[in-house]
């Protein structure tokens, strides 16, 4: 019986060589001859020792017997007609039968194949085939055929301007395992049964190393989920019987003692995180059923802190055997960070964002984020506290103060605001189905709208909440499903006198592919202001219509009401819609698309009038995700409106 041992470079041809019995052999040095018994006709012997052999001299001979063979270059010199220079071409014959990874693996590791672009005298043919011969035997014993034959040859065609190295593959019977066994795993007690059926290599399965290996590691981890910390499973044995063409396989398991979680147990010096923090982060809570797999997921929260650069969590013995305590020793990530983004859109000009940023100055996971944004129609200053994991996985306190300038189309604002909200938020990491937010706004805001003489200053208190689903598999890039999102907020403003009214929003998106290369995409929003009139809501929190996460084809706020002066006023509803077809290839993407919708003074949306917008946009798809760039037109564009409205972001438009 043989245990697996691959090497990690090599270690489908190690696995298959080491699935056949251990050959040893001993290499005998002959005596030395005298000069007068050596026959100098004859062939020489391999190397002793060195299980090399030389070149076979009928297939060399065979390789020298052809005419056309290219010319040495100028410099060589005078060469032996063995070390004629020619290219060549591999086929392997007889393998269209056997599994598709197997023609892979040949291609990953045959020497011929490697060098087939190179030259190569007949020598170094000879003995590529040699070594190829020796490899395809190997593939197909890790396929589970022991009794495969394979043959090499080399051809040349009669005029002598091609050569090819054909391997001829014969591979015999499949082998299949008559028996699979887990000794040891009756120490599992009542567990051992269901332990036992959770092995994925089963009598009658093909005799694969590959799946062999795949199985056993499966098998450790699986253990490790089923409550046994410290289980161990030895390297897989498996014995070959060539005359019934089956085999047997044993894998040796000490399960060791069913346990559950203890204390999380921080150690190393100067801990980030208290035990207490720890256990908020943690899925499992002392006394639940042990779960490896809650492990890694514990490893995966503490590197998304973004205070954590190594996680190794362990399990550790305790006086009572079955309860294991988690220690926690963490490798700290550097805390600050300073950032930058640029971006553009028509109708919203050049814009530039820098922040400054430090994730742990209020422990535990307290960031303080100052930040600031210049631009051609928006400038401000702000500082944010993020406080995540707060009292709960997942759960994020946020804090903020901003004061801003915006200066577009419809009016010019200066703003300062104080708000604060927690937030069950999706992330790259865990893109979570369902999130949420509940939240408190202030506002101060003195503002004019475009074309208007006078100033009016609002005071604002606003209580935004949203709820959102997502059924997409992928945050920046989804390919298939839909997302659903909702967003309320009642708002009190005072500005010579006291206005009450409700803002709502939705917005739902659906992906489908089509084939390999192609995703359909679409969008709806309606929007909803009830309770005051568009001239008693400060202009900055009405609804506005067009631009790069809007319709696009149009400036930002472009679409909707206008006043005497052809400026927009925005509204109090809106309906929206887009489609576009995502094309990828390699790295890069072209989206044409259609958007559509218009902004209405009514407080609920209508269905007509609508403006539509059209254009091609093009992706570059990074490892961070796809950084696009869209260019698009108005449709029946009228007097004043942009021939090209051009928008650029990271991630698609919806």
């Amino acid at each position: 019986m043989v245990p697996f041992q691959p090497r990690p470079a090599l270690s489908a041809l190690a696995a298959a060589a080491l699935l056949l019995p251990m050959r040893a052999a001993i290499a005998q040095t002959p005596a030395p001859q005298s000069p007068a018994s050596v026959d100098p006709a004859a062939d020489l012997a391999p190397l002793p020792g060195l299980g090399v052999d030389w070149p076979d001299p009928a297939r060399i001979d065979a390789v020298l017997a052809t005419p056309g063979q290219q010319a040495a270059p100028a410099n060589a010199g005078k060469q032996a007609s063995g070390d004629r220079i020619q290219r060549y071409r591999v086929r392997l014959e007889g393998a269209d039968d056997l599994p598709p990874a197997f023609r892979t693996r040949f291609n990953q590791l045959s020497a011929l194949v490697a060098n087939e672009s190179k030259p190569a005298n007949a020598a170094q043919l000879d003995r590529r085939a040699h070594d190829d011969e020796d490899l395809v035997r190997q593939l197909l014993r890790a396929a589970g055929y022991y009794d495969g034959l394979v043959t090499s040859k080399v051809e040349v065609a009669p005029d002598g301007t091609a050569t090819s190295v054909a391997l001829s593959v014969q591979p015999g019977p499949a082998y299949h395992f008559a028996a699979v066994t887990l000794p040891g795993l009756d120490a599992a007690g009542h567990d051992a049964d269901t332990l036992r059926a959770q092995f994925r290599v089963h009598p009658g399965d093909a005799v694969d190393a590959d799946a062999v290996l795949a199985a056993t590691v499966a098998y450790r981890a699986d253990l490790g989920r089923r409550g046994f910390p410290f289980a161990k499973v030895a390297e897989p044995q498996v014995k070959v019987d060539h005359a019934s063409h089956q085999a047997s396989l044993s894998l040796a398991v000490t399960p060791g003692p069913r346990a559950r979680f203890g204390r999380i147990v921080p150690v190393g010096p100067r801990p980030i995180f208290t035990a207490h923090h720890l256990q908020d982060i943690a899925r499992f809570r002392p006394g639940d059923a042990y779960d490896a797999g809650r492990l890694d997921d514990f490893r995966r929260a503490l590197i998304a802190t973004g205070l954590v650069s190594v996680a190794t969590i362990t399990p550790v013995t305790t006086a009572d055997p079955g309860v294991v305590d988690i220690s926690v020793r963490i490798d700290r990530a550097p805390p600050r960070t300073v950032s930058g983004q640029l971006g553009y859109g028509t109708g919203q000009g050049a814009r530039v964002a820098l922040s400054w940023e430090h994730r742990n100055l209020i422990k535990p996971e307290g960031a303080v984020t100052f930040s600031g944004v210049g631009g051609t129609q928006e400038q401000s200053l702000g500082a944010t506290l993020r406080r995540g994991n707060f009292y709960e996985r997942d759960r994020i306190l946020t804090a903020q103060v901003v004061a801003s300038h915006t200066n577009y189309d419809a009016y010019d604002a200066r703003t300062f605001t104080v708000g604060g909200s927690i937030e069950r938020q999706t992330n790259i990491i865990w893109q979570k189905e369902w999130a949420w937010s509940v939240g408190t706004e202030f506002v101060a805001t003195d503002e004019r709208e475009t074309g208007a003489p006078d100033r009016h200053t609002y005071l604002v208190a606003a209580a935004p909440s949203s709820l959102g689903y997502d059924g997409t598999d992928d945050l920046l890039n989804p390919s298939r499903g839909f997302r659903l999102a909702g967003r309320v907020s009642p708002e009190v403003s005072l500005e010579n006198g006291t206005t009450l009214y409700v803002k709502a929003q939705f917005d739902a998106s659906a992906y489908q592919p089509v084939g390999h290369h192609v995703v359909l995409a679409g969008r709806i929003r309606f929007g909803a202001l009830e309770g005051a009139s568009l001239e008693s809501i400060a202009p900055s929190r009405r609804f506005y219509s067009g631009g790069g996460g809007s319709i696009r084809g149009f400036s930002y706020q472009a679409v909707g009401p206008r006043d005497q002066y052809d400026q927009p006023i925005g509204g109090r509803s809106l309906t929206e819609f887009g489609t576009e077809v995502r094309v990828r290839f390699g790295n890069f993407g072209l989206v044409p698309f259609l958007d559509g919708g218009n902004l209405y003074r009514t407080p609920l949306p209508s269905f007509s009038s609508f403006r539509f917008g059209t254009g091609l946009g093009v992706r570059y798809y990074s490892s961070f995700g796809p950084i696009r760039v869209d260019v698009g037109t108005p449709i029946a564009r009228r007097p004043g409106e942009s021939l090209i409205g051009v928008y650029v972001s990271l991630g698609q438009a919806f």
